[in-house]
């Protein structure tokens, strides 16, 4: 019950690309992306007030 195999990290990879397919990946992280920029940018407005 501790640590995953290679075996367990494959069938998970599957699954992702079954479920969001390969070009659907890409433009998740890059949302995510700009999420990230968006509160640090967020973050450091508050500090300069």
């Amino acid at each position: 019950m501790g640590s995953f195999s290679a075996w367990h990290w494959l069938i998970v990879l599957a699954i992702v690309l079954l479920l969001f397919g390969r070009g659907k990946i890409p433009e998740l992280m890059g949302d995510v992306a700009q999420g990230i920029r968006a509160f640090k940018k967020g973050v450091e407005d508050e500090k300069d007030e």
